[in-house]
């Protein structure tokens, strides 16, 4: 495993103990004894996973500027997709908040201003000096300098790669006790494909949609749709397909939040392993199936 290191300002979680925190408690243990920024691992296969929104931790020069409880930024965080991709032999996980610096979003909205940026939400109790700002967008830089150069040793070995882009996503939004959105428009995992070459990358997607629609979880199989609640336009697919046009596929994944309570964090671990059991047995397929491209 390969660790980012992190910024000369050391990394925390918040000290607060709600119920949120106490769910992190489950969660990879890095997150409370590491400084580094992403941790890297690499196996043999063309197929790698990203958990770029699982991260809770924030700098320490950070955590005094925050409007939000830590609770409050827990749920726009995408916990638990660490665990997700934990049998991908190739993942790369994001410890930091999303709050702090969204690896998502372009390099111009990376650090969420305004509340238009944030759900509505006030972020910050104050403006951020420019240091701050500053020490925040180098993350952004590194972080898909290192993408890049990963991307790039897979290319060499495999000649394609595959990108599972894990999110997830809330369905709750008006409270834990009103009805959640819609199953119309929020299936239980949303395939995004907005940047990716349609004709290129067409059967790879297929292969995912099928192999997906076949789990059942919590009795039912699972409703998988493409481009419904997302349409796969962050940053992140973006950036693999402007720089790997012919060689990356980079498919956002994203899961609603019914394996856990959005609003307390608590996980439901059951559908959590079904969840990750579906991923681990995709990446054959997905294997296959670009192999089957060349």
């Amino acid at each position: 495993m390969t660790d980012a290191a992190g910024s000369k300002h050391a990394a925390e979680c918040s000290p607060e103990t709600g119920p949120g925190q106490r769910a992190l408690a489950l969660r990879d243990p890095l997150l409370h004894e590491t400084r580094a920024l992403w941790s890297i691992e690499r196996g043999s296969s063309p197929v790698i996973a990203t958990a770029i929104h699982e991260g809770h931790c924030v700098r320490t020069d950070l955590a005094d500027q925050y409007a939000l409880t830590s609770d409050e930024r827990l749920r726009e965080e995408d916990p638990y997709t660490a665990y997700m991709i934990r049998d991908v032999d190739n993942r790369i996980v994001f410890h930091r908040s999303r709050f702090e610096v969204d690896l998502n979003r372009d390099r111009k909205g990376a650090i969420y201003l305004s509340p238009e940026q944030a759900w509505g939400l006030k972020v910050w109790s104050g403006i951020l000096p420019p240091a701050i700002l500053d020490a925040s967008l180098r993350i952004h830089d590194a972080y898909y300098e290192t993408l890049h150069t990963t991307l790039r040793s897979l290319e060499q070995e495999f000649g394609r790669f595959v990108l599972l882009d894990i999110h997830s996503y809330n369905h709750r939004r008006d409270g834990p006790d009103a009805a959640p959105t819609q199953q119309a428009s929020a299936p239980d995992v949303n395939i995004g494909t907005f940047s990716m070459d349609q004709e290129r990358w067409r059967p790879i997607v297929d292969a995912l949609i099928a192999h997906l629609s076949s789990f059942q979880v919590n009795g039912r199989p699972l409703d998988v749709r493409e481009n419904v609640a997302f349409q796969g336009k962050g940053e992140q697919t973006r950036f693999v397909h402007e720089h790997f046009k012919k060689t990356g596929c980079a498919i956002a994944v994203e899961f609603k939040k019914f394996f856990m309570d959005e609003w307390t964090g608590k996980p439901d671990v059951e559908t959590l392993d079904r969840l990750r059991n579906a991923i681990a047995t995709a990446v054959p397929i997905l294997e296959k199936t670009l192999e089957a491209r060349s």
